[in-house]
């Protein structure tokens, strides 16, 4: 009995380990998910792949809600109608939530944060000035201008409308007339739900919050709610960093410089292939930003001027020329006006790169000339006039080392009286014989 009751007391711990081990995981896979995503930068096409991704685990997962942390200057309308179409056909809750401290969900990324399902700003946060711009950063005239805000103003319209009169009201001044607000003044128009102070608070915030779903209202159970972080996959981030203007235009200098280094001194491959990734890898930032390509017309020039001064000098003059046309068109290529300051490139970058390709250009023109008025020795000729040390010597001939060679040798007939360990100049070759002269 003693050991039966002995066994039961050990199976009854046993189960009760098991218990205790598996429980835990047992509420933690039961319980509300909350998925953060940090989404910070322009809204490119890489912001609007890693939305899209975010909202397939959303979905996949069976998250409660999606959170997207917002803050950006803004950026392509076209990618902000696809990121609002995105977050309206999730399945899932999508929460935007501009933040941290000092964040700022401007031009496009102020419609994305009212079609969400639910918004929260955090302190000390902005949100608007939504006027469109065309392709090449610069204001639309008045029709275009019209048409384009009233396509947002149609878009957003129906998340809004729900909100009040007022909240409409500043939204649409955000596109018509490119008006900001601060988290309070959004919050006191109810254009947005919450003002919290971190993704907890918001969690707290959000629960028993009722949001308006594709299949009708949804009550939001984020009580105790888990957070999973979502972020951004190793290429998202490239594809983004490779949308920085200084970057873009860092790479197609490099690039560029590679290329017209291997066309002014051919035969090698390393500087063409460099400057051929550079250029390609380039062309997918320029592709996606605002740029005037009247700028390309300036660049072409400065280029075709630096190859001419190296194929035919002219003591600079060309290259000088080149650099201020490079630095002209590098700066209307990408600071065009009514651009939005996060797609223009630093002057001082593009001064910089400027005087640093036509310092270059410069030395590769004085080595072209100097080469040009260097006399052409080929064969034992070069030695002439070279200077070597007599290794040994007995009356009129020896040995002299001449750089890194020894050489049999005898002195000419002018000669002064040479010794071991005499400085020589070499005045003749005859076959594998010097004759030489004492210095």
């Amino acid at each position: 009995m003693k050991s039966i009751r002995r066994t039961s007391s050990l199976i009854l711990i046993l189960l009760a380990g098991l218990a205790l081990i598996f429980q835990p995981a047992r509420a933690q896979s039961d319980g509300p998910l909350a998925i953060v995503m940090t989404a910070d930068g322009p809204i490119m096409p890489p912001m609007l792949e890693y939305i899209q991704r975010g909202v397939e685990v959303a979905d996949g997962e069976n998250a409660e809600v999606l959170i997207v942390q917002l803050n950006t200057p803004g950026g392509s309308v076209g990618t902000m109608f696809e990121i609002i179409t995105a977050i309206r056909a999730s399945n899932t809750p999508v929460i935007v939530y501009v933040s941290p401290k000092n964040a700022f969900a401007g031009s496009a990324g102020a419609p994305i944060t009212f079609a969400a399902h639910a918004s929260a700003m955090a302190p000390e946060t902005f949100i608007g000035a939504a006027t469109p711009i065309n392709e090449s950063g610069e204001n639309l005239n008045s029709d275009a201008k019209a048409k384009a805000s009233n396509a947002v103003k149609a878009a957003i319209r129906p998340y809004l409308e729900t909100r009040g009169a007022e909240a409409l009201q500043l939204g649409e001044s955000m596109i018509d007339e490119a008006a900001a607000a601060t988290v309070d003044e959004a919050l006191a128009v109810k254009l947005i739900d919450f003002k919290v102070d971190n993704v907890d608070d918001l969690l707290e915030a959000l629960d028993g919050f009722t949001v308006q779903m594709s299949d009708g209202p949804r009550t939001l159970n984020t009580a105790n709610a888990r957070t999973e972080p979502l972020a951004m996959s190793f290429i998202e981030q490239l594809l983004l960093f490779l949308t920085n203007p200084n970057i873009v235009f860092t790479l197609f200098s490099i690039g560029a410089i590679a290329i017209l280094l291997e066309i002014s001194s051919p035969g090698g491959w390393v500087s063409g292939f460099v400057g051929v990734v550079c250029v390609t890898v380039s062309l997918y930032g320029i592709g996606l930003l605002s740029v005037n390509w009247f700028g390309s017309l300036f660049l072409l020039t400065a280029f075709i001027l630096f190859i001419l001064d190296i194929k035919a000098p002219t003591h600079g003059a060309l290259t000088a020329a080149g650099v201020a046309s490079f630095i002209i068109g590098a700066l209307v290529l990408f600071n065009s006006p009514g651009a939005p300051q996060f797609q223009r490139v630093s002057v001082p970058l593009v001064i910089s790169i400027g005087i640093l390709i036509g310092g270059l250009f410069f030395g590769i023109l004085i080595f072209a000339l100097r080469a040009r008025h260097t006399p052409i020795q080929i064969g034992v000729e070069k030695y002439i006039g070279l200077a070597g040390t007599a290794k040994s010597w007995h009356e009129a001939s020896g040995q002299v080392q001449v750089e890194s060679e020894l050489w049999s040798a005898e002195a000419v007939p002018d000669s002064e009286k040479i010794g071991k360990g005499d400085k020589v100049e070499v005045v003749e070759v005859q076959g594998l014989r010097l004759k030489v002269r004492k210095k």
